[in-house]
């Protein structure tokens, strides 16, 4: 019941869009209205406004983060990992199909992150790592998200060496679920129309 609880709990965390939140706070448009559609830091960024970005990335981590903290706080002993692990889905599923937003949320990459900084920080700064090096010589977000979701459950595998341990099988999920999220993206990175960073058009008012 308390792992039950602490899931629900971490889907409820997710559900707040700090894209949507952000933007409505400071008077952007709506993220889900122009550009990718997604409510995400990459996609605020278009606004030209660094700042709402980067609130809506911190807000966005954070709280995939925060989600892992308080079910390890809560959680019963001898199941503390496995409820970490579900929360840390549970975020990132909430992230995705928020409850407060019609179920329209983000991809998730900057959760996801969040929720490796709350479960292993090894796991994270490799997979942040990788993140930083694709998007550097590539200078395309999608193709460095999809890079790093892959490389995660390698990293925590490596770390725990057991495939069975939940916080491989949690992150393999979610990787999974990153791909999934950027299927468009996927098309257009083979179809060589992929946007790069730093060149999005900016929505109108």
């Amino acid at each position: 019941m308390v792992t039950l609880t602490l899931t629900l709990i971490a889907y409820l965390i997710g559900s707040f869009s700090f894209a949507v939140i952000t933007s409505r706070a400071f008077g952007l448009p709506d993220p889900r209205t122009y550009g990718s559609g997604n409510p995400g830091a990459t996609n605020v960024l278009r606004t030209g406004k660094k700042w709402a970005a980067a609130l809506t990335l911190l807000g966005d981590g954070a709280k995939g983060w925060l989600a892992v903290v308080i079910a390890s706080r809560f959680a019963e002993p001898a199941s503390s990992e496995a409820t970490m692990a579900a929360a840390a889905l549970a975020v990132v599923l909430g992230h995705m199909y928020p409850v407060f937003f019609r179920f329209q949320g983000g991809k998730g990459v900057a959760t996801s992150l969040g929720v490796l900084f709350g479960l292993d920080v090894r796991v994270a700064f490799g997979t942040l790592a990788t993140w930083l090096i694709i998007a550097g010589f590539f200078r395309i977000s999608s193709l460095a998200a999809l890079i790093a979701a892959l490389f995660a459950p390698f990293f925590m595998l490596l770390v725990y060496q057991n495939a069975g341990h939940p916080y491989f099988i949690s992150v393999a999920i979610i990787a999974l679920l990153l791909i999934w999220r950027h299927r468009r993206n996927i098309r257009k990175l083979l179809e060589g129309t992929e946007g790069r960073l730093g060149s999005g058009k900016r929505p109108s008012r």
